[in-house]
């Protein structure tokens, strides 16, 4: 079987770091590139903590770029939540040695779709920014790309999209949140676009068992390693497990996406300021609905112990 090609644009964050490990030791994946943005740290910190995080599990032949420093329009907003002081859930990884990519984020997306047209899925699990001004700068990229995978929106569609909002207003996402004008871009590109919002990705089920916690203790693996400390991070500070594999849930889709049945709706962004902004907003109605809207795939249920199963065994292996 053919292996999925993947550029992994990512704002590394404890998530992002394992969502690194989970696409360069899957079988199902090829990862072309990792491209870095601003949005859980700056973009320099994003950068570096995506190379140690392909230092550690002995990935270097993938180039890493950096990307946007800031949203496209707007100042960027301090995370309410906080990565640790590296970024990494205090996991402290050594400084990188690989270099960088001498090409910006915004080009290595560029290069790599148009010499693989029709092929490259993007897995967006930060703000859209580096995504966005891909688009801008060549549009003729859009009907290339495959498709695109991403953390991005809540829809209400369950409790746990309440009550884990992640940005800073009070149903917003962090990732749509720090760039909606850079989300109401891609959102309205007509490539398919699946969100997995934080109905499905920040869910109280997405809990390692004590077998698990007992597992990573066992293992020797770095990776394993990072994400212990990870969830003893989290845990200390008084959240739960799914902290540390949020963005996780994009690359098991890549891999599998019989892991999250999704459905078609109409969704806007919105990008005033205020109360409602970075909201994507789902027009769900029988009647009247606003079909000037884009319509994206959107996340309704995940099957969590398959998801968790699958991200144990690419840790592990």
């Amino acid at each position: 079987m053919d292996k999925k090609k993947i550029i992994l644009d990512c704002d590394p964050g404890m998530d992002d770091s394992m969502a690194i490990v989970m696409a360069c030791k899957s079988e199902a994946l090829d990862v072309l590139a990792v491209t870095t943005v601003n949005g859980n740290y700056p973009a320099e910190v994003t950068c570096v903590n995506a190379l140690k995080v392909l230092e550690m599990i002995g990935r270097t032949d993938v180039p890493v770029g950096k990307g946007m420093v800031a949203p496209m329009v707007r100042a960027t907003p301090k995370d309410p939540f906080s990565h640790g002081a590296d970024g990494q859930a205090e996991n402290f990884l050594p400084e990188p040695t690989t270099p960088r990519s001498p090409k910006h984020a915004i080009d290595l997306i560029i290069d790599l779709v148009k010499a693989n047209p029709g092929e490259v899925t993007l897995i967006s699990t930060g703000p859209m920014s580096n995504i966005a001004m891909a688009m801008r700068k060549e549009p003729e990229i859009i009907p290339m790309i495959k498709e695109i995978i991403a953390i991005s929106g809540m829809f209400g569609l369950n409790k746990y999209a309440f009550a884990n909002c992640t940005g800073d207003t009070p149903q917003s996402e962090w990732n749509v949140f720090v760039d909606p004008e850079a989300a109401k871009i891609v959102y309205e590109s007509g490539v398919k676009l699946t969100c997995l919002g934080l109905d499905v990705a920040t869910h109280f089920d997405v809990n390692l068992t004590d077998d698990d916690i007992a597992a990573l203790d066992a293992s020797d693996k770095p990776e394993a390693k990072f994400l212990r400390q990870a969830i003893r991070f989290v845990n200390n500070r008084g959240f739960e497990a799914y902290c540390t594999s949020i963005d996780c849930m994009a690359v098991a889709y890549a891999i599998d996406p019989s892991i999250v049945e999704t459905f078609e709706g109409h969704v806007g962004v919105e990008t005033k300021d205020g109360l409602t902004l970075g909201m994507t907003v789902l027009d769900a109605r029988h009647h009247f609905v606003w079909k000037q809207l884009p319509v994206v795939h959107i996340g309704r249920k995940a099957d969590h112990a398959k998801f968790l199963h699958l991200l144990m065994e690419l840790v592990l292996q």
